[in-house]
């Protein structure tokens, strides 16, 4: 346990969860889009619909969707600066099953017409778990450098994905495997100790059985 576990994140207030993990969701999912969002639908769910006004969850999540981290003085007027930068947003009540009380679900959409959909929940102190990417399973922190690919449920995409890690001395340091039926749709998730290069993030995408590549760059 880290002393940021202890007292919390550096922060614009008022609320760890609802204010801070809030800017990082949108944050993360800003850095996932990896190009500047012109349209989100943001969905609230429990606690972050029930309450999230009062402790600035809409306009946090905006704020991070902007490029914000959770101690920039500016998260209250995100609303306005998001306006000024072309990216419209809308507020909706969403329906999730079994979802913790603080989640939000958003449809983005970047200035290549390129679409996202995430579920994200802020699970406490201002840490956040990705739950889903695309309608499909995931689960990361947004920690480490995190590369997501959606392909076909084949053999060999697995080995073609730590192989090219490998050869790029890229440590994996979890994976996790999700598909959405046998020879369906599935997605791998996996972690990583180093940045991927973008020119494998391109080989990647060009391969065949390979649906779509989704990066987490944690680099500034």
């Amino acid at each position: 346990m880290s002393i940021f576990d202890i007292v919390g994140p550096v922060m614009v207030g008022p609320s760890s969860s609802h204010t801070a993990g809030a800017v990082r969701i949108g944050y993360i999912c800003y850095k996932l889009m990896d190009e500047p969002i012109r349209k989100v639908e943001i969905g609230l769910y429990g606690s972050f619909l029930a309450t999230g006004k009062g402790h600035g969850t809409d306009k946090a999540l905006v704020a991070g969707l902007l490029g914000m981290k959770p101690d920039d003085i500016r998260v209250p007027q995100s609303f306005e600066l998001a306006k000024e930068a072309g990216m419209e947003f809308s507020f909706y009540e969403a329906k999730l099953a079994h979802a913790n009380p603080n989640t939000v679900a958003l449809h983005m959409t970047g200035e290549s017409g390129r679409e996202l959909d995430i579920v994200a929940e802020s699970v406490g102190g201002g840490r956040i778990r990705i739950c889903k990417i695309d309608g499909l399973d995931a689960n990361f922190s947004g920690d480490y450098p995190t590369l997501i690919v959606h392909n076909l449920d084949q053999p060999g995409h697995v080995t073609e994905v730590t192989s090219m890690l490998g050869h790029k001395s890229i440590n994996i340091a979890t994976m996790q495997l999700y598909r959405a039926c046998p020879g369906g749709h599935a997605v791998m998730v996996l972690e990583c100790d180093q940045e991927v290069p973008k020119e494998s993030l391109k080989w990647l995408e060009h391969l065949e059985g390979i649906l779509k590549v989704t990066y987490l760059s944690l680099k500034e």
